[in-house]
């Protein structure tokens, strides 16, 4: 299949990272048809990239969910409609978390974020029964989590995105989907502040708000400031440990 890579010890790159949505732009001469994904894979079982793609669906459908619902609960929680980003932004924050998650994504599990998306490619034969059902249970997990603080998703997902956009492996081996590292960067930031604006008015940069806290020089700028600092070391920390180890494999592969 393409995109696969030669098998390194522990499994790491043994079965084929890509599950694209359609099949992979290829010109006229080199087209050819994949074949069909076999119906059980229990081979995939003993694969990290099997394990990491199931990973990568869970945390994006979780952050699907985390900044859609909450620019959902900023609209309806406020007393008037004119101060909220309106039904315009929830469309926004909905379509443009699916732009920025499938970015991120689909080198690994194929972005699909929706167990409807998996259970379709599951009939097209476009991956196995095994990885359908895995990627359906990770997908709905994500998708009941939540409790964490606004500021470390916000970074969270900002961080996540710079690693995606700006990632050279990524670059060489997605380079028939060319793309301006600072557009899914800035529309990261975008969402972020779509959804979060209501409930810390949106920091992930410790500058921007040390430097809004000084100009300012209020009172109530300073309550709880160490949250704008905390919080994204943490989101960013996070981001880098799952790049590292979910996104790229790189411990297993060093350890190879």
């Amino acid at each position: 299949m393409e995109g696969k890579e030669e098998d390194v010890k522990l499994g790491a790159n043994k079965f084929s990272e890509r599950q694209p949505i359609g099949t992979s732009a290829q010109t006229d001469k080199d087209y050819k048809e994949p074949p069909p994904a076999p119906l059980f894979e229990p081979g995939e079982l003993k694969s990290w990239s099997f394990y990491r793609a199931g990973i990568a669906e869970f945390v994006a459908t979780f952050l699907f969910l985390y900044i859609t619902v909450l620019t959902v609960m900023g609209v309806s929680q406020s007393k008037t409609k004119c101060t909220t980003v309106g039904i315009q932004g929830i469309a926004w924050a909905f379509g443009g978390m699916i732009f920025a998650l499938v970015y991120c994504t689909a080198g690994i599990s194929g972005g699909h974020i929706n167990p409807a998306v998996t259970f379709g490619l599951l009939l097209a034969r476009k991956l196995s029964l095994t990885r359908a059902v895995f990627y359906m249970i990770m997908q709905c997990l994500g998708a009941i989590c939540d409790g964490l603080g606004a500021e470390i998703i916000g970074t969270f997902v900002l961080v996540y995105t710079v690693f995606s956009a700006t990632d050279a492996k990524r670059n060489a081996r997605d380079s028939h989907v060319p793309i301006l590292a600072p557009l899914p960067i800035g529309f990261a930031v975008f969402l972020v502040h779509l959804a979060t604006i209501p409930i810390t008015g949106t920091g992930i940069n410790p500058a921007r708000s040390l430097g809004a806290a000084i100009i300012y020089n209020k009172d109530h700028a300073w309550d709880d400031h160490w949250i704008f600092w905390v919080g994204p070391f943490i989101g960013a920390a996070l981001a880098a440990i799952y790049h590292q180890i979910i996104i790229r494999a790189i411990p297993f592969k060093t350890r190879a």
